[in-house]
């Protein structure tokens, strides 16, 4: 808003700018005084003007591959005392970001033009009596070893699970042997 207002004030005025925006005009000079004069800033304003070309020098120093836990450290280190919530912050409006390990796991990969399979119970998911309707699902959970799946019946009167079977690969066959295990 503080841009919008920079640009168009010399044609409108600030006051009429700011009865159409939802900002008061004092917030608005308040804004502009501190650009001008870093002296009228806030404390924490000040403070993150000091702290972000530390911030930015110990991330770049590091390969650019530190996130926010380090750098803080890092700082920490050098005697700059800042909070690690402080530090998230300013890495966030400066859009640094540290590497993440590892790759990202891409357990499904939806088919657009396969047809959507039917919903039999209309998202009824409740039963009269036990064994006359079960649902089934199936996840992946994440182990040291790597991802297991595990497909898993429903009984919806009950709601307990009924059969269960763990595999290392998704494929259909494990779903139906939770099935075959319920019976």
């Amino acid at each position: 808003m503080i841009a919008f207002i920079d640009d168009h004030r010399g044609a409108h005025g600030v006051e009429p700018i700011c009865k159409v925006l939802p900002i008061a005009p004092s917030t608005y000079h308040a804004h502009v005084a501190g650009r001008l004069d870093p002296a009228k800033l806030s404390a924490r304003a000040r403070r993150d003007l000091a702290l972000k070309p530390e911030i930015t020098r110990v991330f770049i120093e590091n390969f650019e591959v530190y996130g926010a836990r380090k750098v803080w450290r890092q700082l920490g280190r050098e005697g700059i005392s800042a909070a690690r919530c402080t530090v998230e912050r300013l890495m966030r409006q400066m859009a640094l970001q540290g590497v993440i390990r590892g790759k990202a796991v891409r357990t499904t990969i939806s088919d657009k033009a396969a047809p959507c399979p039917q919903d039999h119970v209309n998202r009824q998911f409740h039963a009269p009596a036990p064994n006359r309707l079960w649902l089934s699902d199936f996840t992946y959970v994440s182990t040291w070893s790597g991802f297991v799946y595990v497909a898993f019946i429903i009984d919806a009167f009950a709601r307990r699970i009924v059969g269960w079977r763990v595999s290392r690969t998704a494929h259909a066959g494990f779903v139906l042997d939770a099935l075959v295990h319920s019976a």
